[in-house]
């Protein structure tokens, strides 16, 4: 039926062998939808800009291009130069240790006779402190006051001189004159000198050098910020900020942290509290204008200013700044006192230059000084210049406080009892001694062997000097007394008696006593010699005075009991000063001192008197009472006072029993408060062995029995002599 003649299919697919199969017939795609796109916006054509503008824009571009290819140029050669220059100064900086001490010179530390400190010279310094070793409350308030973003910045503050430039054109100075805008690196660079050390060959002065080191030219600003950056990579900030508060100045002759809180304080640096770290802190902008020992409400009001930074900084909180703002930081006792400024510049001035002027260590002197006789002697002058001077004097005073070996206690070279440095009428000025000169005429005398109550005929006496004429000297009171002893002599202060006294003892005995007690000062030739016409130092007057306390011997004054280096225990040098040799016998001495005491209980030094107290002394007045003297002792102390002008002015109204007198009076009043009153070492007097008798008329029997005494007195004397004596 349908099959017949056609070949049947093959049963398996033809691909298995290989075989390509037959595409399969495509399918047509469905036609796309036209998509519909939104019209391109037509350009405006560009506007042609005038030929002269695109004249002067074409300009501008190329001035542009100029600048800024020589800007980033430039920029790019002074970032390598700086770098180049910090790189360099960084490998010339030394070891940190190195750089926490940079003064040129030591300090001085001078302790009283308690070991207690009253005073400084020199550059002090109290030691190396680190910023973590000081205390938290210092040194949050030294960031605080003079770098706020010190431990941000890389050692120099951009916003900081912009900052300074700002406040310095405001207030009409120039860009860099006035508020500087240093970081506390770049100040720690300039404290540096920028590693520049000083040279006393290359400098006239060490102050020549700090100015040069100080100068504000905009290269040196330049110099100082690579030096600063520098320090930045080299050292660690706690690292700079050790460097700068060893090295700072806060005043009062202290550098350094820890000076200044041992100058100020009397303490440790690490142990301040807030209210003391503030005070330090805010000297560091002017430290001799704010110093306490200065002015100490002006110091406290910057201390208040440096507590509120310190709270805006988040260092303190409210409660905190509140409670040290209402109790300030006050000084310590020693540094309250200020006081012996005069004793303190004898001694530095009469020890040995290398260790007290000149020292390049750091020097302790233990003095002999006495803040409580210090005291007592500036406030007995206060007393009587506020109650017995006019108002407006400008009279000076001085007064030396010495014990009986010549240790000086106290001393008041003037009526500014604070000055430092200042000219000291103690030991500098040579003034006319006038009758305070008298004890060494009477020293002679009794050293020759008259007696207190030898008569000497007060009267008219007149002596020819050869050159001079006739020379005749006038008691102060224009009187004669007639035949008077010479104790009554010395404590009314007769003139004529003491030039008789010194004509008989001879002048030159006279010279030589006064010199052996310590008077080095040129002595007068002629017979003015016994009225003191010669000139003397208080202090060499005072010092004279104590060999007769001392019972006649000389006495060198001294100050300076050890002087050794500080953290040493070993002393490289003692006593400068003491008791010398004899002068005049201890006999002398003590009738002396007994004619001394009758002028303070009974003639011209009555104002010296102190109640309960045996006190011997002189008076002294110069010729038209440009100089008024009291010198007196007491058994423990001799206390010399002297009054004048500077400018050798007569006094008013003055002598030596008036001012000087109530002076001594009032210092020895406050010396010997709460003390047991003692006696003089003077002699008890006795009265003056009548002359022998006349001897009778011998009659011829009385020779005979002499002759007869005589004979057996040499056979007696014979016999001795050849068989012994017993």
């Amino acid at each position: 039926m349908g099959d017949s003649g056609r070949k049947k299919p093959p049963l398996v697919a033809e691909n298995r062998y290989g075989a390509k199969s037959k595409p399969a017939p495509k399918k047509k795609a469905a036609p796309k939808k036209a998509v519909k796109r939104k019209p391109a916006p037509s350009r405006k054509p560009a506007k042609k800009r005038h030929p002269v503008v695109a004249f002067v824009l074409g300009i501008f571009r190329w001035i542009w291009r100029i600048i800024w290819g020589f800007t980033w140029r430039v920029s790019l050669v002074s970032v390598l130069i700086i770098g180049l220059a910090v790189g360099y100064v960084y490998s010339t900086l030394p070891d940190v240790r190195t750089l926490l001490d940079g003064r040129a010179r030591g300090s001085v530390t001078l302790l009283d006779r308690d070991n207690q400190v009253f005073a400084w010279r020199g550059d002090q310094f109290g030691g190396v402190v680190t910023a973590d070793g000081v205390s938290p409350d210092l040194k949050n308030a030294v960031v605080a006051t003079e770098d706020k973003r010190f431990y941000w910045h890389f050692g120099v503050s951009p916003r900081g001189v912009a900052s300074a430039v700002r406040i310095n054109l405001r207030e009409g100075r120039g860009p860099l004159s006035g508020h500087g805008g240093s970081t506390i690196t770049q100040q720690t660079a300039k404290l540096l000198c920028l590693g520049v050390e000083y040279d006393q060959d290359a400098w006239e002065s060490e102050a020549a050098y700090v100015q040069d080191c100080r100068r504000g030219s905009l290269w040196r600003k330049a110099k100082e910020a690579v030096y600063a950056v520098a320090m930045e990579f080299k050292y660690s900030k706690d690292d700079i900020l050790s460097i700068y508060m060893n090295r700072a100045y806060m005043g009062g002759g202290a550098y350094g942290a820890e000076a200044a809180a041992q100058r100020y304080f009397g303490k440790h640096a690490a142990v301040l509290s807030p209210a003391e770290g503030a005070m330090l802190a805010g000297l560091l902008t002017a430290p001799s204008s704010l110093a306490p020992t200065s002015n100490l409400k002006r110091s406290q009001d910057r201390a208040a200013t440096v507590l509120r930074l310190m709270n805006e900084q988040g260092y303190l909180t409210d409660e905190e700044t509140a409670y040290w703002q209402d109790n300030p930081a006050t000084l310590s006792q020693a540094a309250k006192a200020n006081a012996g400024g005069y004793f303190a510049d004898w001694v530095m001035a009469s020890g040995p230059e290398f260790f007290t002027r000149n020292t390049t260590e750091d020097v302790i002197l233990k003095t002999t000084f006495d803040a409580r006789i210090q005291k007592a002697a500036e406030e007995g002058l206060q007393w009587v210049f506020d109650n017995k001077v006019r108002q407006g004097s400008k009279a000076q005073a001085a007064i030396v406080v010495m014990s009986a070996d010549g240790a000086v206690r106290g001393m008041v070279g003037g009526r500014d009892t604070t000055a430092i440095g200042a000219f000291n009428r103690a030991v500098h000025a040579k003034r006319q001694t006038g009758s305070a000169f008298k004890p060494f005429v009477y020293g002679t005398a009794l050293d020759l062997g008259y007696h207190y109550d030898d008569l000497v005929n007060d009267a008219p006496y007149c002596l020819d000097i050869p050159g001079s004429g006739e020379w005749c000297p006038k008691n102060y009171t224009n009187k004669h007394y007639g035949e008077v002893t010479l104790t009554w002599a010395l404590k009314n202060s007769l003139n004529i008696p003491a030039v008789k006294i010194s004509e008989a003892a001879g002048r030159e005995n006279v010279r030589k006593v006064a010199s052996g007690f310590g008077i080095e000062s040129n002595l007068a030739d002629g017979p003015a010699l016994a009225l003191g016409a010669s000139e003397s130092s208080l202090l060499e007057m005072t010092g004279a005075y104590a060999g007769i306390l001392n019972g006649g011997s000389s006495v060198t004054p001294y100050g300076l009991v050890e002087l050794r280096l500080q953290g040493d225990s070993n002393p490289l040098m003692g006593t400068g000063g003491g008791i010398g040799e004899r002068v005049i016998t201890e006999s002398a001495a003590r009738t002396l001192i007994y004619m001394m005491e009758k002028v303070v209980s009974d003639g011209t030094g009555g104002r010296a008197a102190l109640p309960g107290w045996e006190v011997a002394g002189k008076t002294g007045t110069t010729q038209a009472a440009r100089d008024a003297w009291f010198i007196g002792f007491t058994a423990d102390y001799v206390v010399g006072v002297w009054m004048g002008y500077d400018d050798n002015t007569p006094l008013t109204g003055v002598t030596g029993g008036g001012l000087p007198a109530e002076i001594f009076h009032e210092v020895m009043m406050r010396v010997n408060e709460g003390a047991t009153p003692k006696a003089l070492p003077a002699f008890v007097p006795q009265p003056k062995p009548k002359p022998k008798t006349k001897p009778k008329r011998r009659t011829s029997d009385d020779i005979g029995e002499a002759i007869d005494n005589a004979i057996d007195n040499a056979i007696d004397n014979l016999i001795q002599d050849l068989f012994g004596r017993n």
